[in-house]
């Protein structure tokens, strides 16, 4: 094991990964921008480091930067977490080269799965079922349009190099074609400095389930089961729970199977997730990321299986040391983004001073935050600042223990999405899970 990691990130996901170090004897090892020079993460860590200003570009997505800081601290390894460099492939290929261990996937495994027409045809080839769609890069308005002929409207154009809703365009009609291949190619190039789209079939009311895999160098593969990621607000989710309550039992051994086969065949390492779009009793695959989710923590708490501990033991080498028949689900959890946002505003980020901060207590809730009272939501990155983690026997129990949960949070000095996650669980369609990726948008009123 290694002595010092590095971790390339900030935030509860840094605390994360501090808290797995210190559990495995491996010293912590934080970097920090201008603005988070006296953030918990920081305070926390070891040995903690600046890199640079405190817009993102200057500090947290500096790889040079980063490589040469944890050259200088020793560390023998760098974790990236989620976000910033996680699926930066090139940081990734950088990382390997240099002196230091990168932990998470193969710089040239994620290159591929990094780009979507690529992993589409990898995942197709191991036999997992893809929504209906191009294979490679489209060129132009009027290969949407001839899809669009033969499959129907509404279509999705999507970003080839990267996913999370960012460079996607959903087509209703052949006359909306033009402006949103343009507008998609340009986001796309915006966030993900690649303006390659593909097109594929649009499913109007899905739901979002993703599986949790980990996988070693000596071939071991195993999944931690299912999440349901279904609550989401412009294909970027709000909630998560295990098991997905639109799965029967022998739906979700077979889902589980077919992503655990399929990034077997494809020769993952270390934590990934596989995701799928479900509707209509079929499923399809939609996209691997190849790091570690922010809603792996519901898979833990199911599961007992510390997913972060396990992305460092599997780059120092070390071989699984379980079966798949020992990971056995139990109970369900469900999983709260508090974010610094006023969801009466169109989530809208609001910045600023946390004046009292309480967090729930007791049985069954688990809390991983970035922020202690007195702290700075800074405006130049994400609003998510924490994570409330509820687990019940039932789906029942967890939402019950949840509406208590947010019912005694205390948090004064910015608006949270609190008040939503309350009215979710209020809601009869919600609780009856029949909720779709669609649901936030098409039936709450938010106002």
């Amino acid at each position: 094991m290694f002595e010092k990691v590095l971790i390339a990130n900030r935030g509860e996901i840094a605390i994360r990964i501090i808290q797995a170090c210190r559990e495995l004897g491996v010293t912590p090892v934080a970097i920090y921008s201008d603005t988070d020079e006296n953030a918990k993460h920081v305070r926390l860590a070891d040995e903690a480091y600046n890199v640079g200003g405190s817009v993102a570009r200057k500090s947290y997505l500096d790889g040079e930067t980063i490589i040469d800081t944890a050259e200088r601290a020793d560390a023998g390894a760098i974790h990236p977490g989620y976000g910033f460099l996680a699926e930066n492939a090139d940081f990734a290929r950088a990382v390997e080269e240099s002196e230091c261990t990168w932990v998470g996937p193969p710089s040239d495994i994620m290159e591929q799965f990094g780009e979507k027409t690529q992993a589409r045809n990898l995942m197709a080839e191991t036999g997992v079922p893809i929504v209906p769609g191009t294979t490679d890069s489209i060129e132009s308005a009027d290969a949407v349009r001839e899809f669009g002929d033969e499959h129907g409207f509404p279509v999705a154009i999507k970003a080839a190099g990267g996913g999370g809703g960012r460079g996607m365009r959903v087509v209703e009609r052949d006359d909306d074609i033009d402006s949103e291949f343009e507008e998609a190619r340009q986001e796309a190039e915006a966030y993900f400095s690649n303006p390659d789209v593909y097109v594929e079939r649009f499913l109007d009311d899905p739901k979002h389930i993703e599986v949790q895999v980990l996988a070693d160098e000596h071939g071991n593969v195993r999944h931690l089961g299912e999440r349901d990621c279904s609550t989401q607000r412009r294909q970027q989710k709000l909630i998560e729970e295990t098991p997905s309550p639109a799965l029967d039992d022998e739906q979700r051994a077979a889902l589980c199977e077919t992503a655990r086969q399929g990034v077997a065949e494809a020769g993952y390492v270390n934590a990934g997730t596989v995701e799928f779009l479900y509707q209509d009793g079929e499923y399809y695959f939609i996209e691997v990321n190849a790091r570690i989710q922010v809603e792996h923590t519901v898979s833990e708490a199911v599961t007992g299986i510390d997913i972060v501990k396990w992305q460092l033991r599997i780059a120092a080498g070390e071989e699984l040391d379980f079966d798949q028949s020992a990971v056995e689900p139990r109970d369900a959890a469900i999983e709260f983004r508090i974010n610094a946002e006023d969801p009466s505003e169109g989530f809208e980020p609001m910045p600023g001073t946390i004046e009292s901060y309480r967090p729930p207590r007791g049985i069954g809730i688990r809390v991983d935050d970035g922020v202690d009272e007195g702290d700075d939501i800074a405006p130049f990155y994400d609003s998510m600042f924490g994570k409330f983690v509820v687990t019940g026997q039932t789906r029942e129990e967890a939402i019950e223990r949840s509406k208590r949960a947010l019912d005694e949070t205390t948090i004064e000095g910015v608006p949270t999405t609190i008040p939503f996650h309350q009215q979710v669980l209020g809601d009869e369609q919600f609780r009856r899970a029949e909720h779709s990726t669609t649901y936030v948008e098409e039936q709450l009123d938010l106002e």
